[in-house]
């Protein structure tokens, strides 16, 4: 049984060359924990505990007319747990594919709505703007779908939209005093995950087969490599 997580297909998504590197031959870079991130991820999920615990909606909720409140499931803890997830095991083709939510939220109807929390520092926020000039928010859009497609294998209902919480943290505050104070943005996002079965298929198996295949011009390491190996040979 192959076990593959919701950011190993991203990573073939975006380079199918390190894709089987990493996850194949267990060659990959030391990556960096983003700390800070992270610190904003569990703060916010400590507040929607908090309303969780209540079933009261968020103010957030309120602020964007969203009907739904903070999702109360024993499995909730596990779910976000990145080293356990939510998993959806194809006993067919051999996978286990699973992914760790951020948070989960239920409509009066049952209907559920999967979010992911992110946090960045611009000057400016412009989620349309940043849309149109960068390709890594398209990942974001892939991540929610990759999210409701595992829920959905799990016989949930769910919603379509998915959300980013957005923190952006002020940078041009006149004094820090030990406290880094932040704009949240809400962005709603319409998905589509019907592209999910196809490419955990192709996925699984390329890492089957003995292709090796070309690193992407767009993938950072490997065009980093390459003019590595351009200066020093």
């Amino acid at each position: 049984m192959l076990k593959l997580s919701r950011s190993a297909v991203e990573q073939y998504l975006n380079c199918k060359r390190c894709f089987v590197l990493v996850y194949k031959h267990k060659v990959r870079p030391n990556m960096l924990p983003f700390t800070l991130n992270i610190a904003v991820d569990n703060l916010c999920k400590n507040e929607f505990d908090y309303y969780r615990e209540r079933q009261e909606p968020h103010p957030l909720f309120l602020k964007h007319n969203i009907d739904a409140v903070p999702f109360k499931h024993p499995e909730m803890n596990r779910w976000r747990n990145n080293f356990q997830g939510i998993s959806y095991i194809d006993e067919n083709l051999g996978l286990n594919f699973y992914g760790a939510v951020d948070d989960v939220w239920i409509k009066p109807d049952g209907e559920l709505i999967i979010s992911d929390v992110k946090s960045t520092a611009k000057k400016v926020f412009d989620w349309d703007d940043t849309w149109s000039r960068y390709e890594y928010p398209k990942g974001y859009r892939r991540q929610l779908e990759m999210y409701q497609w595992i829920f959905r294998k799990n016989g949930f209902n769910v919603s379509d939209t998915g959300y980013l919480v957005y923190y952006n943290g002020l940078k041009d505050e006149p004094m820090f005093n030990q406290v880094l104070k932040f704009d949240l943005h809400l962005v709603e996002l319409k998905c589509d995950d019907r592209w999910v079965d196809e490419t955990l298929v192709k996925a699984k198996a390329l890492l089957e087969s003995d292709e090796y295949p070309q690193g992407s011009k767009t993938c950072d390491t490997c065009q980093y490599l390459k003019k590595r190996w351009e200066v020093t040979n």
